[in-house]
C-alpha cells in the first residue's frame, strides 16, 4: 500500500517529506480514517477519493498551498502530513501551518522531525520569513509539536475559525527565519 518515493524533497533520519500526489489517495484516505479518533475535534482530513482529488489538487496547483506528506524512511509508508497555507509573497513573506498524524505513527518523533524538515524548506527553497501555527487550546499535542519546532507563543483569537459546526477560539504561534537560524 505505501507509495514509495526515491526522492524527498528533505530528508531526516527516520523521515522524509515529498509533495502530494493524486496517487497517494487510497493510503492517505486509509490512515485518515483509521485515525479519526485521534484526529477529532480537531482535524478532519479527507476520507473518500472525491474528497482527496480535491484536498490533494489544492495543495498540488494553488500557489498559495505547500502540502507535504511526511513518509517513514524504511518502507515510505505516509506517517502524516504538514501543509503550508496562505503563502503570501512580497513583503510579507508568511505562510500558515496546517498538520496533521496518522495514528500508527502518532507519539513516536516522526512528526517532530518531520516539522524541522518543512521550516526548514519553508525558510530555504521557498523563501518564507514567518510561519504561524493556529491551534485550539485543548490540543495539547499540537501545542507540544509547535513549541518543540521553537514556535512562540504570540496570542489567542476567540472565535477564530470554523471547524465541526463552529467557531472555535485558538492560540497563535509563530516563528521567523531569524528565530530558526539564531540571526
Amino acid at each position: 500500500m505505501p507509495h514509495i518515493s526515491s526522492r524527498y524533497l528533505a530528508e531526516g533520519p527516520r523521515v522524509g517529506i515529498r509533495p502530494f500526489t493524486y496517487e497517494d489517495g487510497a493510503e492517505f484516505i486509509a490512515r485518515a480514517r483509521e485515525s479519526k479518533d485521534l484526529h477529532q475535534p480537531w482535524l478532519f482530513p479527507p476520507t473518500t477519493d472525491a474528497a482527496y482529488a480535491g484536498y490533494a489538487g489544492r495543495l498540488i496547483e494553488d500557489r498559495s498551498k505547500a502540502g507535504f506528506l511526511v513518509c517513514e524512511k524504511d518502507d515510505g509508508a505516509i506517517a502524516g502530513f504538514i501543509n503550508i497555507n496562505n503563502i503570501v509573497e512580497g513583503g510579507f513573506q508568511c505562510g500558515a501551518l496546517g498538520y496533521g498524524v496518522f495514528a500508527h505513527a502518532a507519539g513516536r518523533g516522526l512528526m517532530r522531525e518531520a516539522m524541522g524538515l518543512v521550516v526548514d524548506h519553508a525558510f530555504g527553497p521557498t523563501r518564507l520569513h514567518r510561519l504561524e501555527i493556529n491551534v485550539q487550546p485543548g490540543n495539547t499535542a499540537s501545542i507540544a509539536l509547535a513549541r518543540g519546532a521553537g514556535f512562540r507563543l504570540e496570542g489567542f483569537s476567540p472565535n477564530m475559525i470554523y471547524i465541526d459546526g463552529a467557531w472555535r477560539d485558538h492560540e497563535r504561534w509563530a516563528i521567523t527565519a531569524e528565530m530558526r537560524t539564531g540571526g
